[in-house]
């Protein structure tokens, strides 16, 4: 099939290459010219195990496409995918300008033939009726400038193009770190449109993922697809995030009492994770989640709530709780070294979770903040950010090139983020290099045993 994506973001750029490896013909449009030039490079502007690879392969054989022009990929496409950032306000409700600009782009370049526009971008509820306007807003708009230039467009042209498209909700669930596998093995697809025509292209689009003929396991029952109305489709995604966000809260404050009483969190999320109505995953304990999707989904949602008379007080709880478990790791290193200022801390990690290079709402940029504050010197160590440049855009924090330099002279280390490489480092060696050998294990992610072996005094969140 014929796909446009419209937006080279984490998101788009995920899903055009996957599209096009599972045999479709993909144009990715993006209005940044040097991020076009690099994809048709063959590089990556973000970090993403495997998604290199199948950027080059995918076009060398012709079936995936860069351009910075929207006219080119609308006319190319029979199905539009929207997937722009929707970051977050500081009111808490998601910024749809971009949305709303792609979405006038393809109204004022529609062509004939159907179209099916897809919003694959986080969008607020009620979104796709929205979307649909500004089409027709579009088309609307290029009447007005053919006319004005002495061309002529009947009105029966431009109900014409509007009755041939369609806009679907088809939300994502990928998981930064895991995004391609995410992409052949996902637990469902969710459909959402008022239209059988649109929901039947869909369909026949992801029929290859469907029948896992790119899955890792391929014995697996087809993968459910769930058709419903566009609103619910919208919601689905916000309320995934939202009970996800709020599960990671309810251990973390599970963790703070056991931290009181002696019990270890550990034991107590494995024991109730054993129960099939609740579930192992995302019971680890930690400081908090971060990203670009649960923060500004959630918040999103609150905000939807307030705009409808409705107070969303579990979610506002499961923000606050996340908020404050930020800071648990400042208390423990308040209780080992009491005094912070004119100490050294090192972090064991920047990015918001491991194999990504997505710094967005990460704990790490709190933890800077509020160890600057209390005087405390601040170095890092990243796998991906020391390596890459980035660390150029970070302030109040000295970040080292590799994990022994970012000891020496330590009081403490903090781990951050559980990049598998750090359960393998040359504990004994960091330990003999730093002032105190103190481990404040943030994500329970370290053995115990092998760090107090080592010579440090560990520290873990609830046990």
């Amino acid at each position: 099939m014929r796909v446009c994506v419209i937006g080279t973001g984490y998101v788009g750029l995920v899903t055009g290459v996957c599209l096009a490896h599972i045999g479709h013909h993909v144009i990715c449009v993006d209005n940044n010219e040097e991020k076009v030039k690099l994809m048709k490079a063959g590089q990556s502007p973000i970090f993403e195990p495997g998604l290199s690879e199948l950027m080059q392969s995918s076009t060398a054989v012709g079936l995936l496409e860069f351009s910075s022009d929207i006219a080119e990929g609308v006319k190319h496409g029979d199905i539009l995918f929207i997937a722009v950032g929707t970051p977050p306000l500081p009111t808490g409700e998601s910024d749809t300008r971009y949305v709303e600009a792609v979405a006038r782009g393809i109204g004022a370049n529609l062509n004939d033939g159907y179209k099916v526009i897809v919003n694959k971008s986080t969008v607020p509820i009620g979104s796709g009726d929205w979307v649909r306007m500004i089409v027709m807003d579009g088309i609307a708009e290029r009447q007005k400038v053919l006319v004005g230039a002495g061309g002529v467009v009947s009105e029966e042209t431009v109900e014409k193009i509007a009755a041939e498209f369609d806009v679907v909700s088809n939300p994502e669930f990928l998981r930064e770190g895991s995004a391609i596998f995410d992409t052949f093995n996902p637990d469902r697809i969710v459909l959402g449109s008022n239209s059988q025509k649109a929901i039947a292209m869909m369909q026949q689009l992801y029929t290859p993922i469907v029948e896992r003929k790119f899955a890792e396991d391929k014995s697996l029952p087809p993968v459910p697809v769930v058709v419903t109305d566009l609103n619910s489709a919208e919601m689905i995604k916000y309320a995934a995030n939202a009970f996800l966000a709020t599960k990671i809260s309810f251990i973390n404050e599970v963790a703070n009492i056991c931290d009181r009483v002696g019990a270890d969190v550990t034991q107590v999320a494995k024991g109730i994770g054993l129960d099939s109505r609740i579930g192992s995953k995302f019971l680890n304990a930690g400081i908090g989640w971060g990203g670009s999707c649960f923060p500004k989904d959630v918040s999103a949602l609150i905000h939807t709530a307030d705009d409808y008379g409705y107070e969303a007080q579990l979610m506002k709880a499961a923000v606050s709780v996340n908020q404050r478990q930020r800071l648990i790791a400042i208390e423990k290193l308040q209780q080992e070294l009491k005094i912070l200022k004119g100490k050294t801390v090192g972090l064991l990690g920047l990015t918001f979770k491991p194999d990504t290079d997505d710094m967005r709402d990460a704990p790490a940029l709190n933890l800077i903040e509020q160890l600057n504050r209390l005087g405390t010197k601040v170095k890092a160590y990243d796998p991906i950010v020391s390596q890459s440049g980035m660390a150029h855009g970070l302030s109040g924090v000295y970040v080292e090139s590799d994990p022994e330099r970012l000891a020496d002279g330590c009081d403490a280390l903090v781990l951050v983020t559980e990049w598998a490489q750090f359960q393998s480092l040359d504990y004994v060696k960091m330990a003999k290099l730093m002032n105190n050998p103190v481990m404040i294990d943030g994500r329970n992610f370290l053995d115990r045993k092998e760090l107090e072996n080592a010579g440090f005094r560990y520290v873990g969140i609830g046990h």
